[in-house]
């Protein structure tokens, strides 16, 4: 292969990843018990991840990307940030300790230093994360060497992921739970090579964060 084919096919593969994603499905499930009329003001909600399960554990920057949706959303929400809280409250919200119905809500508060943390904070909700993103499949092959024209790889490759999240939302004013929230997505990405891979990438993730968090603004935020 001369360089100047080299050149040109791997321009057409960049100008094609740069015009095309991985294809994503997505559902997003909502039931809401009980709704703010105005947002939450000047209160403050953080957002944590479920970490119990003994098979996976919901992803930190998952969390931080929901975070930070909401707060692109709604710059006066005020959304506290999830490792910067567990360790403002340790020992109470590690995986062992950390409230999981809210019928703990009474045992927590009743601990001084949690409830008077809580009312500097002005913590009015907590919203529970739980779930993960795994690869489903992956198939397809991919060879790369070094020749007298360069080097290059040569294949392709095909994998899937599955991403299953849900939020709970409570108010702990109140001590109850107000509504739950699902985001599922699945996509299939692509890595074609002809001389320079090139990923096509499902955001299966990216995806999520966003149907989760475009539901939680719509909760909490006094602009929607």
């Amino acid at each position: 292969m001369t360089k100047m084919l080299q050149r040109s096919l791997t321009a057409g593969l960049l100008v094609a990843a740069s015009i095309l994603q991985g294809c994503v499905n997505a559902t997003v499930d909502e039931m809401t018990f009980l709704e703010p009329t105005e947002g939450i003001g000047d209160a403050s909600v953080v957002i944590m991840g479920r970490r119990h399960a003994p098979d996976y554990e919901t992803e930190f920057d998952f969390i931080e990307c929901i975070g930070d949706h909401i707060r692109r959303g709604d710059n006066s929400i005020s959304v506290l940030h999830e490792l910067e809280f567990i360790n403002m409250m340790y020992p109470w919200f590690e995986p062992r300790t950390a409230p999981l119905r809210t019928d703990d809500i009474d045992k927590l508060l009743a601990q001084q230093r949690v409830a008077d943390r809580f009312e500097e904070l002005k913590l009015e909700y907590m919203i529970w994360i739980d779930g993960s993103t795994i690869e489903t499949n992956s198939s397809g092959s991919m060879t790369c060497g070094v020749g007298p024209g360069g080097a290059g790889c040569f294949g392709f490759g095909t994998w899937g992921n599955a991403s299953d999240y849900e939020a709970t939302i409570w108010d702990f004013t109140d001590e109850i739970e107000v509504g739950r929230i699902s985001a599922n997505t699945s996509g299939q990405s692509y890595m074609p090579a002809v001389v320079v891979p090139i990923p096509i990438i499902a955001p299966v993730q990216g995806t999520a964060c966003d149907s989760l968090g475009d539901q939680l603004l719509k909760y909490l935020s006094a602009k929607m």
